[in-house]
């Protein structure tokens, strides 16, 4: 039993294509089971295409949510409640193709409990992709746990991995973070992103911050020892060039003028480095502020097609 877990916003046009490549994916791979889309209060059509794919096929399954509860809570409330032997996340975009399913699977059968798919290449924006790219090596070089590079969570997940995420409970999750810290190896599948062909991106740039942060904060105590260490070595570079004016000053008093602009521009700069060293601490304040409240990863509104025993209380991980 394999279950699919699909978040979406407003991709009214993707979403009957996605499952009819799922279906014939999962056929190839002779398994049973249910497809999962959590819906993130689309303002569009996508429920009710929705709710017409749920009519007539009753191996999808669908979670309204109450309101839009962002990207990176829905799909992870998702994957918990999914009940197969193991649970495969893909977006609703068909950027994440569904037909490495059944190699996915394969894997799985084979004794390998993360098949995850990493991108070797994109057809979107090189300037885009070379961005990610660069975010993703940074990450892993900095981070605590050796994160895969250029993976975006698509891949297929063991019923005992599920279980570890539960055990974390965690608020707001760094997913890709949190597989490579359950601490199974994970199976690369490299393969193209197709670009996107219908509809647009609901990332935006303060989306992509937030996860980006979400993911340095999580994972990472590097960010926080570099302000440490620069702050001492910028006192210390402070300390002798102000010895070294009052060098210059006390042997030369009559002709060697200071003037303001080095004390300007010594201010300014030493201004500058500590509102970004506040914004780093603030961070990681957010961060922990975020899990102390401990609040529900999302608040369903309805389900669809479950049966009547499945889930557990609406928004509890």
């Amino acid at each position: 039993m394999i279950s699919i877990v699909t978040p979406c916003y407003n991709e009214e046009g993707n979403v009957a294509e996605l499952h009819q490549r799922v279906r014939a994916a999962m056929a190839l791979a002779q398994a049973d089971y249910e497809h999962i889309f959590i819906d993130n209060a689309s303002t569009d059509g996508t429920v009710a295409r929705l709710k017409e794919i749920a009519a007539q096929d009753p191996k999808v399954r669908i979670i309204v949510n109450a309101r839009n509860f962002g990207h990176i809570r829905s799909p992870y409330h998702a994957i918990l409640q999914a009940s197969g032997d193991a649970v495969i996340l893909m977006v609703a975009d068909l950027q994440d193709p569904p037909e490495l399913i059944p190699e996915f699977i394969r894997k799985w059968r084979e004794g390998h409990r993360i098949v995850i798919g990493v991108k070797s290449q994109s057809e979107e924006s090189r300037a885009m992709f070379a961005i990610r790219r660069a975010y993703y090596g940074f990450l892993a070089r900095i981070g605590e746990h050796a994160l895969v590079r250029n993976f975006t969570g698509f891949g297929l997940y063991d019923r005992q991995v599920v279980e570890a995420l539960r055990e974390l409970r965690e608020p707001y999750p760094y997913f890709r973070g949190l597989i490579s810290e359950v601490g199974f190896d994970p199976v690369q599948i490299e393969y193209v992103q197709p670009v996107r062909r219908r509809g647009i991106t609901k990332n935006n740039f303060y989306s992509l911050y937030d996860m980006a942060m979400l993911g340095i904060t999580s994972h990472s105590k590097v960010p926080l020892r570099l302000a440490t260490m620069g702050g001492f070595l910028l006192s210390l570079a402070s300390f002798v060039v102000a010895m070294g004016y009052l060098a210059v000053k006390l042997l030369y008093w009559d002709s060697f003028s200071i003037g303001l602009a080095p004390l300007l521009i010594g201010l300014f700069f030493l201004f500058s480095v500590q509102l970004f060293f506040i914004g780093l601490l603030g961070e990681y304040i957010a961060t922990i502020h975020t899990r102390v409240m401990n609040r529900p990863l999302v608040t369903e509104k309805e389900r669809i097609n479950f049966p009547a025993s499945a889930g557990t209380p609406p928004g509890r991980p």
